[in-house]
């Protein structure tokens, strides 16, 4: 059953990926669970993307990390260094709604993956990019990653505990930040061309989306000047308490956002005595006497393990255990929510993966294998371009597919 037959929101939307790695085929994972037919075009002379090899668990040009970034997307190998290859791009591109890439940011135009070079095949194509630096500017033809984003956008500066190294976030947090904000650039340029019936360029950066989340911490220093500095135990610059706390057998977060949450808390754990104490009255005394409120707070937390207290705390207090991966993926939340599925594949059989983040109503999301590196090129060639299994050879041995 095809996303056309269960209604998907996306579906009938073409979309020709040129993604490698993590971000671009995380952004065409969210679009391709709602529907929209993702082609993952790869080089036939590299073996493809280099996350089809990614340890561990990568066998044969496959990888649950693999997988994990490029369920539902079809595969075709494109060849762009030579003139048949780029021959094919024009004739394809008359048959797809978008291309979208994640190279570096000089490539576009000279690959010819840009609004410029396609829109005699196609004016109502959507050319949308996510490169590291942006498509123009002094770093745009430099290569980037997540790891170095996360470092030069300052958040690195921000993680960790004030007596250790800067820290990197366990997950590819930019690289992810990335791709959904190029998937909403892709879908805002779908709506346009659908509108104006002309396509265009979207470019996107991880650079920028990173500097864009860095938000009100941004305007506290561009506007006063103030430079954020770590905190012990993760604790907010102006929330307290707010912060990691250890229990008898593990750690638990604990966050009182509002008045009403610091005084139901201190309620909770016997500390009803300190909802009068002039010092820790208001947001800004008790941000004052952090240094004193924190350690009365520590003490009593030490006294009942993670469960106890988050049993008190549910519900009434904002506070989560701190888990594990495994630890959260069986949270119930997390499994009512559909957010952990499963599809088979040929070489792993049952892969187990988290699902959609996005919930519409009346529809569910499709999931299914990534193709196996060019599995789909014939198909999509006789499909959309009518070629005979003559010629798809004859391009074969050019090396353009």
């Amino acid at each position: 059953m095809n996303a056309s037959d269960r209604g998907l929101p996306l579906a009938g939307t073409k979309i020709l990926a040129f993604t490698q790695l993590g971000a671009g085929p995380y952004a065409m994972t969210l679009l391709g669970d709602l529907g929209a037919e993702i082609v993952k075009v790869e080089d036939p002379a590299t073996g493809g993307d280099e996350a089809r090899n990614v340890p561990p668990f990568a066998e044969a040009g496959d990888s649950l990390y693999f997988q994990a970034l490029n369920r539902n997307a079809r595969s075709l190998t494109l060849n762009l260094r030579i003139p048949q290859g780029r021959a094919l791009l024009h004739r394809l591109a008359a048959h797809f709604d978008a291309v979208y890439a994640n190279p570096r940011g000089d490539l576009p135009a000279k690959l010819g993956l840009d609004y410029a070079s396609l829109k005699s095949a196609n004016p109502r194509i959507v050319c949308c990019t996510l490169t590291g630096y942006g498509r123009d500017g002094p770093r745009h033809a430099e290569p980037a990653y997540d790891y170095l984003l996360q470092s030069m956008a300052g958040f690195m500066g921000l993680t960790g505990a004030p007596d250790t190294p800067p820290t990197k976030s366990g997950i590819s947090i930019v690289d992810f930040s990335g791709g959904t904000m190029s998937a909403l650039g892709l879908v805002i340029g779908l709506l346009r061309a659908r509108d104006s019936g002309v396509g265009g360029d979207v470019d996107v950066s991880l650079l920028d989306t990173a500097i864009s989340m860095l938000n009100y911490l941004a305007s506290w220093n561009l506007t006063r000047g103030t430079e954020p500095r770590r905190l012990a135990d993760s604790a907010h610059p102006s929330l307290v308490p707010s912060q990691i706390f250890a229990t008898a057998d593990g750690y638990i977060v604990v966050m009182c956002m509002k008045e009403k949450f610091w005084q139901r808390l201190a309620e909770l754990i016997d500390l009803g005595q300190l909802i009068d104490d002039p010092r820790f009255t208001t947001i800004a005394a008790r941000l004052d006497n952090r240094d004193t409120l924190i350690p009365i707070l520590k003490e009593r937390f030490l006294t009942g393990d993670t469960a106890h207290w988050i049993a008190r705390l549910r519900g009434q207090v904002p506070a989560a255990a701190v888990s594990s991966i495994a630890e959260a993926l069986r949270d119930e939340q997390v499994l009512h929510r559909n957010m952990v599925i499963e599809y088979e594949h040929e070489r792993f059989g049952r892969i187990r993966q988290v699902g959609s983040p996005l919930k519409l109503d009346g529809f569910q999301p499709v999931y299914g294998p990534a193709s196996r590196l060019g599995a789909d090129t014939a198909d999509i060639l006789r499909d959309l371009l009518d070629l005979e299994d003559e010629e798809i050879g004859e391009l074969r041995q050019l090396g353009a597919v």
